[in-house]
């Protein structure tokens, strides 16, 4: 296992030639292609992936600590497999659609213009998060703490009060609709 600190990685292509394991300390990867690579059992602290394509990545006990994501299509990940310990992660400009968040303690996390359609954050814990012109259409909310979450320019969302702890979180008058559906209103 390696220890990295402080490198930028440029236009890699690791379905090629996997990222090596170990712990990537404050990297930065750089339109990189993860596509359907095994990133299991690397850590990565403090680090930023910007323009990389990850989907269908395994993650398998992935640690993403102080990670931020930028522009980087993330489609069909299984976060639920990552170490759930202290992860911490961000997301600006990224598609993350058919991805899965299932029971990950995702407080605070911060999703900024992306796009999470079909994304399942059942039982997850999403308190204090934010949603900015965020679409989750089709996304799933079962069981999920979103207390104290701001959807106010979140769009397409469809969530149930009923199975969700939604206390103090915040939505728009358009988004109103969202939290409607369930019961077959007609809004005019």
């Amino acid at each position: 296992m390696v220890y990295i600190e402080d490198k930028i990685f440029e236009k890699l292509d690791f379905t090629k030639k996997p990222l090596e394991k170990g712990e990537y300390e404050n990297c930065k990867f750089l339109n990189c292609n993860f596509a359907k690579s095994d990133i299991s059992n690397i850590i990565f602290l403090d680090s930023d992936f910007i323009d990389c394509d990850l989907s269908m990545a395994k993650l398998i006990d992935t640690t993403f600590r102080g990670v931020d994501f930028k522009s980087c299509k993330m489609l069909g990940l299984y976060f639920e497999h990552c170490n759930k310990i202290g992860i911490e992660v961000s997301f600006d400009n990224c598609i993350i659609n058919h991805s899965s968040f299932y029971k990950i303690n995702l407080q605070k996390t911060v999703f900024k213009k992306s796009i999470l359609q079909e994304t399942d954050f059942t039982e997850c814990n999403l308190k204090g998060s934010f949603f900015y012109d965020c679409d989750l259409q089709s996304a799933v909310f079962f069981n999920t703490v979103i207390e104290k979450v701001d959807f106010r320019t979140a769009y397409n969302y469809s969530i149930n009060p009923e199975v969700n702890k939604i206390k103090k979180a915040r939505f728009s008058l358009n988004g109103i609709s969202g939290l409607l559906e369930k019961y077959k209103i007609d809004l005019s």
